[in-house]
């Protein structure tokens, strides 16, 4: 049963963009790195980067620089969707929340290279982390993870490991990979993204946040791991709220920015916007992933398109609905199974 169902979740698992929504190019004058496909892609406050994972992957992110910050976020997207998808979204978030963000692209997804598999998003998101630790300066304290589905894989292996960090978001998060395809009440070692037995060693704040009509990730799952969680933040269950529209509900902002403004107040000392070098103790932290063989891999749904936040708020005339429900391209073109 073991391989059969973890080959089910393989191809059930990654969908990057085919083709990427998105190239990267190099400006003549000093080398500096570029999105030609988007408009503000080019801007002085965001820089792209091309980072070198431990398994030998190049992966594509993105940061975008706030001069008001209090803290810097670290976006974990889901797995159908690239950081040319995501872009409009990342700015928003750092304008609303009043955040640096650097967002990435896993292995296999859109311009990074390799291929797609759990334990390269293990990597690539120790990648990312350690960029802004050591290239922006950004202290644990400062930092708060954020994982959209599948994104909950990776971004709660880095917190289980990881003593300071400010606090995690965990948005339609799933229990495990096989969770989401079955009922099962115990992990098997063929699993994949095992959040259910990572969760209880996060030491921080975290915030779930989950549609109560998720139709690919069931409720249950970000209700279970809110339970679960050491330190837990009110959480937002967004009435009627899917699986990829939950940006659209007004409440999802309303609550973020509370939930970054306790936070930031709860660190008075602390403002991210100002770069500080990694202390002795952040300099010995080590990462430490097993080198077991990749076995398996998981999934999620994105838009094509990320309409502004602002615009969105404003227009909704009711503050517990969505403007209007996004479906996941992937669903659209029938391709199954979303999570």
């Amino acid at each position: 049963m073991g391989g059969v169902t973890s080959s089910i979740a393989a191809r059930l698992a990654f969908f990057p963009p085919n083709p990427p929504s998105y190239t990267v190019s190099a400006d003549e004058p000093g080398g500096r790195l570029a999105i030609p496909e988007l408009a503000s892609g080019s801007r002085g406050d965001v820089d792209i980067l091309r980072l070198r994972t431990r398994r030998g992957n190049e992966i594509v992110a993105v940061h975008v620089r706030n001069p008001r910050a209090t803290a810097t976020l670290l976006y974990s997207h889901g797995n159908a969707a690239d950081v040319g998808q995501m872009f409009d979204l990342f700015i928003e978030l750092s304008a609303r929340l009043r955040v640096n963000l650097m967002g990435y692209d896993y292995s296999g997804y859109g311009q990074s290279t390799g291929k797609p598999t759990e334990y390269n998003t293990y990597a690539d998101i120790e990648a990312a982390y350690d960029c802004l630790r050591e290239q922006y300066g950004v202290a644990g304290e400062d930092l708060i993870l954020y994982g959209q589905s599948v994104g909950s894989g990776p971004t709660l292996d880095l917190a289980s490991r990881l003593p300071n960090l400010r606090a995690v978001v965990l948005h339609s998060p799933i229990l495990s990979g096989l969770r989401v395809l079955y009922p099962v009440k115990r992990t098997y070692w063929f699993d994949i993204y095992k959040n259910i037995d990572k969760i209880g060693h996060v030491n921080c704040p975290v915030l779930v946040i989950h549609g109560t009509s998720d139709e690919v990730v069931d409720f249950s799952h970000g209700k279970q791991l809110w339970e679960l969680s050491k330190e837990k933040y009110e959480p937002l269950w967004l009435k009627g709220g899917g699986h990829c529209n939950l940006e659209l509900f007004p409440d999802y902002i309303r609550h973020l920015k509370k939930f970054v403004s306790t936070l930031a107040k709860n660190n008075p000392t602390k403002n991210s916007s100002a770069s500080t070098k990694p202390n002795n103790d952040e300099q010995r932290t080590q990462i430490e992933i097993e080198t077991s063989e990749d076995m398996h891999n998981a999934h999620d749904c994105s838009d094509l398109s990320r309409k502004s936040l602002d615009s969105q708020i404003g227009k909704s005339k009711n503050i517990d609905q969505p403007e209007q429900s996004r479906m996941s391209v992937d669903r659209k073109k029938g391709k199954g199974l979303l999570w």
